[in-house]
Parts: structure tokens; sequence; C-alpha cells
């Protein structure tokens, strides 16, 4: 009997175990999708502003070597 308890215990132990790892991969994985969608957003803004500045009238591709710095 005592060794059917232990055996139990182990398993309660186990399970409370993966139960907080899974809570912790969950948290992982939620702050992994809002990092994500924040990439995503500035990736899109990023190809918007692309899109202005090269649909100037040019349709040439552009070239970030054309740019100057401010500090010249």
């Amino acid at each position: 009997m005592q060794n059917l308890e232990n055996r139990i215990i182990e398993l309660e132990i186990q399970t409370a175990l993966q139960a907080d790892l899974i809570d912790s991969l969950s948290n992982t994985m939620a702050k992994m999708q809002q990092t994500l969608d924040l990439q995503q957003g500035q990736l899109r803004l990023l190809y918007r502003r692309l899109q202005e500045k090269g649909g100037e009238g040019s349709n040439a591709a552009y070239n970030p070597a054309d740019e100057i710095p401010p500090h010249y």
C-alpha cells in the first residue's frame, strides 16, 4: 500500500512540474508572438516608406547607398 501511495505522489509531482513547464512555454510563446507582431508592423512601415520613396516619379530601384547621411 505504501508503494502505491509513493507512486501516486511521484505522479502528482510530475504532473505539477509539467503544468509549470506548459505555463512557462505558453508565456514564452505569447511574448514571441508579441515580438513577431511588432516586427511585422515595423516591416510594413519600412516597406510603405520605401514604396513612397521609390514612387516619386522614378522607376529606378531605391538604393540606400545613394542617400547622404545627415552628419555630412
